[in-house]
């Protein structure tokens, strides 16, 4: 953690996974009944913060998990992927398709970045986005909370991020996961709700 304020304008709310192929009813997840309560609520839930960031100068961040598309569009799937979810196919997660997009909730979104992993700073451009965009602050949102989000809130800890993780903002395929996924992150990174980090952005 920092020892002083950091503004707005090098804020950044950062969206992780908040795409179209895992929310939408019509999205992959959604036509295989792979969704729940929580994670659906999410971007209504988090719109309040991203406008009030946008009102005040700071960022909107999408990250957007990716199945590169290798030869005749098959996606490349890791093997684990594979496993937990078999359903996966062609055109899920592709680069440039309505199910890759960040869900039109939480549009606009000033920077996207491609991930192919759990974090977002895994072999993408995201740390050089965040140094040539002078930002040092991350509020993060999105799914799941012991998958993506926990994985690059511990690799933004370790970049010396001042880091936020919205309790209400994140969600997982269950509660006591989600729950679990949050108290361990509370070394790491300050836990606050949407609410509160809305009053503070727009008080600032």
């Amino acid at each position: 953690m920092s020892g002083h304020a950091i503004p707005v304008e090098r804020t950044a709310l950062l969206i992780v996974d908040l795409q179209n192929d895992f929310i939408h009813p019509d999205g992959a997840y959604g036509r295989a009944g792979q969704s729940a309560p929580a994670i659906a609520a999410l971007p209504e839930r988090v719109k309040p913060l991203a406008d009030a960031l946008r009102q005040k100068g700071g960022w909107v961040i999408s990250t957007q998990f990716t199945l590169v598309p290798a030869k005749r569009g098959e996606p490349i799937v890791s093997p684990h992927l594979k496993a937990l979810r078999p359903f996966l196919k062609k055109g899920d997660f592709a680069p440039g398709q309505w199910g890759h997009q960040l869900v039109d909730t939480l549009q606009p979104a000033d920077l996207t970045v491609e991930k192919i992993a759990y974090s977002a700073f895994y072999m993408t451009r995201f740390e050089w986005v965040l140094r040539k965009c002078d930002i040092h602050k991350l509020i993060v949102a999105g799914i799941v909370t012991n998958g993506g989000v926990a994985s690059t809130v511990r690799d933004a800890h370790v970049r010396d991020l001042e880091t936020v993780v919205l309790s209400d903002g994140t969600a997982a395929f269950t509660e006591r996961v989600h729950e679990t996924s949050i108290e361990a992150l509370r070394p790491v990174c300050r836990v606050a709700t949407v609410a509160e980090m809305t009053d503070e952005v727009l008080a600032a």
